[in-house]
């Protein structure tokens, strides 16, 4: 049984839902700066809260860390996570510069814990599917793969600087994980109608695999948030589509081979909660992590890559 504090009352207040009862968990702490949320989730959830964030930091009995904290400030609570003894769970992205991603990499091995980072698109079950299609080789060679997450602009600044690490980067975790880390050979984005909404389009050369990875924050209201991707083997092509409860489109993933159409029955999940189990079952000694830092590190240098690139522009 684990002892958590959780960091932020934002995302950090839907963690404490997933974690609340959970059987590997003892007790949670919340920390934040609103009262009024905190007192809601005590309520609610019956849960611990505190607005001194030493309660957690500086307590012996305390586990994890739960960072759900702005990604500028994960670096610093991070490490001082570390630091007082505690393995930390990490939102994504980790963080905007790689100079404080490879610190916390080094706090890792100097204090003896793990950091490991939310990359949930791992444990949504379409691209699960994806993986294990392409690791078992079902349909032969996979040739070339879109992907494409597309959004009205409800999340705040998602321009040409800030869409690659905040937005792409859920693409660019499934991409490392299923092809390896890659340079965008070309990077292609524009700002649309306003500093805070663009398209980005980055195109990648795997060995003999092709890949596009695309981004809009600039969809009309009307649009739903959606994620998508086409996946062409050589014996058949997957094609998924994802939106929100405004789409008229349903979800789904199809399989398309010489024996025709077929509709792929995915199990019903959630990666967010998956991601959570797996990353406590990972503190508990799990061998094989699909979630660690490293990995995550991965995914930021591209989003880097593909945001100096745009800068040039």
């Amino acid at each position: 049984m684990m002892n958590i504090g959780i960091l932020g009352t934002g995302f950090g207040a839907y963690h404490a839902t997933l974690l609340n009862n959970h059987p590997k968990v003892n007790r949670i702490v919340v920390f934040g700066r609103n009262e009024t949320k905190l007192q809601k989730l005590r309520e609610d959830l019956n849960v611990e809260v505190t607005q001194n964030i030493e309660d957690i930091l500086l307590d012996s009995d305390m586990d994890v860390v739960d960072l759900c904290l702005p990604s500028h400030l994960h670096r610093s609570y991070a490490m001082d996570a570390l630091k007082h003894g505690k393995h930390v769970f990490c939102e994504t992205p980790v963080c905007f510069d790689l100079e404080d991603a490879l610190l916390m990499q080094q706090a890792e091995k100097q204090y003896g814990k793990k950091i490991l980072v939310n990359q949930f698109i791992k444990f949504d079950p379409a691209y699960t599917y994806l993986y294990e299609a392409h690791r078992q080789q079902k349909y032969g060679k996979l040739v070339s793969l879109s992907l494409k997450r597309e959004t009205p602009p409800l999340w705040g600044d998602l321009g040409p600087s800030s869409i690659p690490a905040q937005f792409m980067i859920h693409e660019l975790d499934l991409l490392a994980w299923l092809l390896g880390p890659c340079d965008p050979c070309t990077v292609w984005g524009t700002e649309v109608a306003h500093p805070e909404q663009a398209q980005v389009r980055a195109y990648f050369q795997h060995q003999n695999t092709f890949t596009e990875v695309i981004a809009s924050s600039h969809m009309p209201t009307s649009y739903p948030f959606t994620v998508a991707y086409e996946a062409y083997f050589e014996k058949a092509k997957l094609i998924y589509h994802e939106s929100d409860k405004n789409d008229l489109v349903p979800t789904a993933l199809y399989e398309y081979t010489a024996s025709g159409q077929q509709k792929i029955n995915l199990e019903s999940a959630n990666p967010y909660e998956k991601s959570l189990d797996h990353a406590l079952a990972c503190f508990d000694g799990l061998s094989e992590c699909l979630i660690p830092l490293e990995q995550a590190i991965q995914s930021l240098e591209i989003a880097i890559k593909i945001k100096h690139r745009l800068e040039k522009y």
